[in-house]
């Protein structure tokens, strides 16, 4: 454990970030680099001898926290870097982008603030790559055997690196035209520069993982003839199916999924475009769905210069204090302001979109919404409360609701989907079809990164064992699982 009096001695301190003013002039990362370090051997400190740590199982990949935590107050960082991968192929992506269900879970966050576990997580890792200490672990001997891996986000990767170490030829297809999946074009720059997935393909690569890119399994390679050509494969395509919102007006220009949006402005701090096709700069933004991805259009449209931004939400307002059906250790639904809402704009509560206005040349150019309440389980609409806003961009940011079965892959596979529409998998993340598996999003549903990590890993060990007849590689998680997290 850390110094036993820690948390008695110092309170809990956050990363710096840079001030509104400045960052919504670049896609930068947000943070103020370097601000971690000076504290962040005092932050581990915190982590107490809490005897029973539940914040291994509010990690779905059951990461050592007070293990690492320790080594990071001691400023053993070689030890605390080993301790973090034992579990997590890539702390860098979780540590930025994991809502850390971790810290819900923490002992000590029952009264008072909990560890920044996640600020100690990120700051090992880039200390890490800094000092050099993470290399390519290439096997010792290769097994013959080869696999195919069906999409290249968190869980695509993980199921990769994994079987690539335990010896077998594994080879990444992507239908886009860079690694990373959602990480690479879902998630803004702001939050995650793409230089960090960058490395991790470098040295995926010099480990012998194949990649390749602007292949779609299912139109462009028939899916019965891949699995023909692998010994297994491993179906990591993600549950890419947005919502959406049918309600008159939704033809209009102006109106777009998120995944439409994002995108284009990533593919311009990759240097596909001047300026995107798709930009907020000077029109009125509303952002319908109040999560991650609404949150990410925000930052976006702040830093393409919009006029305004709006984000909607069809549910109330959460609080700021856990509700009594959401107790510790669980991880509960709290009012958040991400970095983006810090920067601006107006988040707006139980109300939901009527129908869309829009001009002569068929842009669109207001929204009509109506307040909503829930009445005896059933949400209805509020008389009087229809009202209307500008919008001359409309970001749809309402989740996903499934994987993709038009393209193919479903059906050419023969794969059976359980009733929420994901592909069926039994207790090994093994489909119907023999030696063909499926981890992340395509699996569960839409879902956390660090839930897709786990399931590649533990896919990765069930490949395993259907090749060679048995596995050392680590099963954080069986697909039923759901810890604390839910």
């Amino acid at each position: 454990m850390a110094d036993p009096k820690g948390f008695l001695n110092h309170g809990r301190e956050v990363a710096e970030t840079r001030p509104v003013g400045e960052r919504v002039r670049d896609w930068n990362e947000v943070y103020v680099p370097g601000s971690l370090l000076p504290i962040i051997s005092q932050q581990a400190s915190r982590c107490m001898d809490c005897g029973i740590p539940f914040c291994h199982n509010g990690c779905p990949l059951g990461n050592l926290i007070p293990e690492w935590n320790d080594y990071a107050y001691r400023e053993d960082w070689s030890a605390a870097s080993e301790r973090l991968h034992a579990t997590n192929n890539f702390p860098e992506f979780t540590g930025r982008l994991c809502p850390a269900p971790c810290e819900s879970a923490c002992v000590l966050g029952i009264n008072q603030p909990a560890v920044t576990i996640k600020n100690v997580e990120v700051s090992i890792i880039d200390k890490a790559w800094d000092a050099g200490d993470v290399a390519p672990q290439a096997p010792e001997r290769l097994s013959g055997k080869t696999v195919a891996v069906i999409g290249s986000g968190p869980a695509g990767l993980a199921a990769a690196q994994q079987l690539t170490r335990a010896g077998h030829t594994v080879a990444v297809y992507e239908r886009a035209d860079r690694i990373g999946g959602l990480l690479r074009y879902g998630i803004p720059e702001f939050k995650m520069e793409k230089r960090h997935i960058n490395r991790r393909i470098e040295q995926m690569r010099a480990e012998g993982t194949k990649f390749r890119t602007e292949i779609e399994i299912g139109r462009d390679i028939d899916a019965a003839k891949l699995r023909k050509r692998y010994d297994a494969v491993v179906i990591a395509a993600g549950a890419t199916v947005s919502r959406d919102l049918p309600v008159p007006g939704r033809e209009l220009n102006g109106i777009h999924f998120a995944m439409e949006y994002l995108p284009l402005a990533n593919k311009v701090q990759e240097g596909d475009y001047v300026a995107p096709p798709i930009t907020a700069e000077g029109k009125h933004v509303v952002v319908i769905g109040g999560g991650d991805t609404g949150a990410d259009c925000v930052g976006t449209a702040h830093r393409q210069g919009a006029a305004s931004v709006t984000q909607l939400e069809i549910m109330p307002q959460p609080g700021e204090e856990r509700n009594a059906n959401q107790p510790w250790p669980t991880f509960p639904m709290l009012y958040k302001v991400t970095s983006a809402h810090e920067e601006g704009g107006e988040r707006v509560y139980s109300v939901s979109t009527t129908h869309f206005e829009g001009d002569e040349d068929g842009n669109v150019q207001f929204l009509h919404l109506v307040e909503v309440e829930f009445k005896d389980g059933k949400l209805e609409q509020k008389p009087g409360t229809e009202r209307r806003i500008p919008a001359q961009l409309v970001t749809l940011a309402m989740g996903f609701t499934g994987t993709d079965q038009e393209n193919g892959l479903v059906s050419q596979f023969g794969l059976e989907l359980d009733a929420r529409g994901n592909v069926a998998r039994d207790a090994d993340f093994q489909t119907n079809v023999p030696g063909v598996y499926v981890a992340g999003d395509a699996g569960r549903g839409q879902s956390l990164i660090v839930w897709a990590i786990a399931e590649g890993r533990s896919a990765a060990r069930g490949v395993d064992r259907f090749l060679t007849g048995a596995s050392d590689l680590p099963a954080p998680i069986r697909p039923t699982d759901r810890a604390l997290t839910v």
